[in-house]
């Protein structure tokens, strides 16, 4: 009978849907506090949103949900409740930082959670040496195994003494030994916290024996809770795995068929399918696989087990030839391995680790588009799905996309992908990793008759110590060596042990020289600051967490910024990109005409007609090209490019000007590019004017007598006339709106691809908290950019900087932290870097190029279009940075453009943060 105390979790008629999906169909339910309790059911019924939901990651849609006594319908209390909770999401080290140290990662979450320097420096060093973390604080988080990385994880999520721990399947794909560690450190976590709640779901039966309670649920729905003795005792079995599989649907477990024992395999004296002879495998000074040898025999199901990051996915890649070995030999069927023979790939079969089909095509289509890779014979492609639809129970699936599949499911459409072509070989990379009972066993039941039946050799790798006894002989590897392979049985009595497992253990431990997990000090022997807090601590900790913080801030932005250097790709389009564009604007665009190649199709050959063309071809403008001999080649010159202009002069030209007779001069001008014909066009009446007038003063007549009005044109604040003192101020314009907001829309996008936006939403963090602490490194970006740049067109491009440095470096600050805030809108709009790139482009290109200025006055501009230039920040900057550039403008005379572009910036955050969830839907 539970203890008479408030449940920690509350729900009433929860249900959750994703468009057609239902994830929950109408959950009631208590669950106990103080106690360790656990949730297990087939992939796709709905655990993670369970757990989402109580953590506060998502937003409830229907029903009521309580934790801790605090309404998580209401933002306040919820708000309110965000220090009492730590949630840990699905996923290797899915809460963490890959760039950022352990050290690091630690230290950002303390500061979240508004700990003092003190405090946070005791902390870390208390969880990381009761974890083993402690001799690696300067290790990158994606350095780090699997088993290290879920450590870690649990330590950023117990940083700030929770009341409510949640752990999304915390160890699928852990190896044996670090989910032994891992149980042990929550173990000695609930000692020195008695009171606090833990939640965990797992696919791992034999974990879930140990919690005090469990949830099992099926199709969204609860299906029983209990003790695990309680489970067992109604249903009539003697295992967890058993009493699950009874619980299901219609009472028989779905008609589910175990998984056979399977019969020793018998040998047939035929060569190995698979030798491995000394391989290794570097990269750079790291060893991956060091001199790994083992044979694999044909119809042979080998089973790969070993500790996270020991090696065992490039030692298959590179028996696939996927990857080449540094050293050593590989031999498949008999044959070297050679990634080029494309005979030997046909025979074979991989599935690797990640889901690797496209999750965008139907189960159909995937199957379809793989047997027209693997060259199957058209006439029989739809025959072979269909018998492989069949085989694998994708019948209800055939029209969903590959995406949208339960993991059991998109497990099984991976395999029938696999073997579409019929290999002899399969290889599979943990292929049931995050699967449930029922789904793992009926993937080895098609595993067994491929063996057995089909004479298919099967390598895989497994985490799970159940599959490996279903294996004809496993190999046990660590830190990129094969430590021992034999059957099975033989390994389990190995070193004395009573099972596979602690087999394996030992083995591993052997091996790494591994301390024992340190023991736990009791409450009052922790740090300061660290163990059970006071509920005043915790009522000023909750009050804290609710107000505006600068801590929590300049935590994103000093955790930014490392990720930031760290990046060599994202540092060269932050600081080179925008330089090398500059340059390639400045000298691939220019108003200016200049060496344009012209001929002369001159048909009078007099001295008048030679002065002529010499007038044309001593200016700047010209290039004087060999003569056109006739009017077939002039146009065959034009069409080739050989020339851009001909000038025809017609016979009896001089003699006509000698008498004062009307002639005529014909300029065929090349019109394929009508802003530059028309420059054209100017220079050759320029030419023609010029010549005519020198021909009057040789001839005795003054100029000047034959038109009353002489227009002398002049170019104020650009005597020269020349387009690089336009291009030079107004190309940082566009490079300062674009490179700065695709970084700062990629660094949003980026957070909700690979997870990490789940801290935002489970953390104390405000909207403009975490929006400001991410844009401010971006800021400080895009101001040495302008500085960069600013130095560019000085000293390369020679546009001296005539007006105010002051009023451009501050018109620039508010630049860039307008583009940044147009790229934290932009974010809003999409959830992978990829769109976020693409998004942002188009989105600042279009208005920038067309509306700001760059190629014509905005005040020239009518109806959208100057509505558009009047609201769009670069149309500021450009005025203010051609102003001061060319035009020599000081301070008060910038002052309207700084004030203009400093409003955008909080215009676009506010309206940005309007569109910022802190939930997910």
């Amino acid at each position: 009978m539970l203890d008479r105390v408030e449940p920690v979790v509350r729900i009433e008629a929860v249900s959750h849907k994703y468009r057609a999906v239902t994830a929950l169909d109408d959950i009631s339910l208590e669950i106990p506090s103080g106690k360790m309790v656990g949730v297990v059911g087939p992939d796709g019924v709905g655990k993670s949103t369970l757990l989402g939901l109580i953590a506060g990651a998502r937003k409830l849609q229907e029903g009521t949900l309580s934790v801790l006594q605090a309404d998580m319908r209401k933002a306040g209390e919820r708000y309110a409740l965000g220090p009492r909770i730590a949630y840990m999401p699905q996923g290797l080290g899915k809460n963490l930082y890959m760039d950022l140290s352990i050290e690091e990662n630690l230290d950002f979450f303390g500061k979240l959670f508004s700990k003092k320097t003190a405090e946070r420096r005791a902390r870390i060093e208390r969880l990381t040496k009761t974890t083993g973390l402690f001799p690696f604080l300067s290790r990158p988080a994606g350095k780090l195994s699997g088993g290290m990385k879920q450590k870690l994880g649990l330590c950023c999520s117990l940083i700030h003494d929770p009341d409510f721990l949640v752990l999304d399947e915390p160890t699928t794909g852990v190896d044996p030994l670090s989910r032994q560690q891992f149980w042990a450190l929550i173990e000695s976590i609930r000692e020195m916290r008695p009171h606090m709640s833990v939640l965990v779901s797992t696919a791992y039966m034999d974990e879930a024996e140990t919690f005090d309670w469990l949830i099992a649920m099926d199709g969204g729905r609860v299906l029983d809770t209990g003790a695990p003795e309680e489970l067992m005792a109604k249903t009539g079995t003697t295992s967890l795995e058993d009493a699950f599989v009874k619980l299901l649907p219609g009472g028989d477990g779905r008609n589910h068929r175990k998984a056979p024992v399977i019969p020793p395999r018998q040998a047939d004296g035929e060569e190995p399918a698979i030798v491995a002879k000394g391989l290794t495998r570097r990269f750079g000074d790291f060893t991956a696989v060091s001199d790994v040898s083992f044979e694999i025999e044909r119809g042979e199901i080998f089973g790969f087990l070993g500790s996270n990051g020991c090696g065992k996915t490039t030692t298959m890649k590179m028996l696939t030839g996927l990857l080449p070995a540094s050293e050593g030999e590989a031999f498949l069927f008999g044959k070297p391995v050679d990634a080029n023979d494309l005979e030997t790939r046909k025979r074979v079969g991989f599935m690797s680790q990640s889901f690797s089909l496209y999750g965008e095509l139907s189960v159909r289509q995937n199957l379809a588009l793989h047997a027209r890779l693997f060259h199957l014979d058209p006439a029989k492609i739809n025959d072979r799905i269909d018998a492989l639809v069949d085989r694998f129970g994708l019948e209800d699936h055939l029209n969903a996309t590959a995406s949208d599949l339960p993991l059991g499911i998109r497990q099984r459409l991976s395999l029938a992908v696999a073997i579409i072509h019929e290999p002899e070989m399969l290889i599979l990379d943990e292929p049931t990793s995050g699967v449930d009972p029922v789904a793992r066993d009926e993937f080895w039941n098609i595993l067994v008759e491929l063996s057995r039946n089909e004479k298919v050799t099967i390598f895989l790798s497994t985490h799970f110590m159940t599959e490996a006894m279903r294996c004809d002989r496993i190999s046990l590897m660590h830190a990129g060596e094969v430590l021992v392979y034999d059957t099975p049985d033989n390994l389990a009595k190995a070193n004395g042990a009573t099972s596979l497992e602690e087999s394996f253990i030992t083995y591993i431990a052997e091996a790494s020289k591994d301390e024992p997990i340190a023991d736990v000090s009791e409450p009052e022997a922790l740090p300061a600051g660290m163990g059970v807090e006071e509920p005043e601590q915790k009522k000023r900790a909750r009050k804290h967490a609710m107000r505006f913080s600068l801590t929590r801030l300049l935590a994103y932005s000093y955790r930014e910024m490392k990720e930031v250097l760290r990046d060599p790709v994202r540092l060269a389009f932050s600081f080179v990109g925008s330089t090398l564009l500059l340059i390639v604007i400045a000298y691939g665009i220019s108003y200016d005409v200049e060496d344009l190649t012209f001929a002369a199709y001159d048909l009078d050959q007099t001295p008048q007609s030679r002065n002529y063309i010499a007038q044309i071809s001593g200016s700047r403008y010209f290039v004087e090209a060999p003569e056109v001999e006739s009017l077939e080649s002039l146009e065959d010159r034009m069409r080739a490019n050989d020339v851009t202009m001909v000038v025809e002069i017609p016979p009896d030209f001089g003699r006509s000007l000698l008498k004062g007779q009307p002639t005529t001069v014909s300029a065929t001008i090349d019109g394929a590019n009508t802003m530059r014909a028309g420059t054209i066009e100017g220079y050759v009446v320029g030419g023609h004017v010029s010549y005519l007038d020198n021909l009057a003063r040789t001839n005795g007549i003054d100029p000047e007598g034959v038109e009353s009005v002489e227009i002398e044109p002049r170019y104020a604040f650009n005597p020269s006339f020349e387009s690089i003192y336009a291009i030079g101020p107004g190309s940082p314009a566009i490079l300062l709106l674009l490179f700065p907001s695709i970084l700062m829309a990629v660094s949003l996008a980026r957070e909700k691809e690979i997870g990490t936006i789940t801290n935002f939403y489970v953390t104390p963090t405000g909207r403009f908290e975490y929006l400001l602490g991410k844009q401010l490194p971006y800021i400080g970006i895009g101001v040495v950019n302008f500085l960069i740049l600013t130095l560019v067109v000085i000293v390369l491009l020679q546009v001296p900087l005539k007006g105010s440095f002051i009023g451009l470096f501050i018109g620039a600050v508010g630049y860039v932290a307008a583009s940044t805030g147009f790229g934290i809108l932009v974010s809003t709009m999409t959830r992978s870097q990829v769109a976020a790139v693409f998004a942002t482009t188009i989105l600042a290109m279009m208005p920038t190029m067309q509306f700001s200025g760059f190629i014509q006055p905005v005040s020239t501009l009518e109806g959208a279009g100057r509505i558009m230039g009047s609201l769009w920040p670069t149309t500021y900057y450009m005025h203010l940075s051609v102003g001061a550039f060319t035009k020599g403008l000081g301070l008060p005379e910038l002052s309207l453009d700084i004030l203009a572009l400093f409003l955008f910036w909080p215009a676009f955050v506010i309206f940005a943060a309007c569109f910022v969830n802190k939930q997910e839907k």
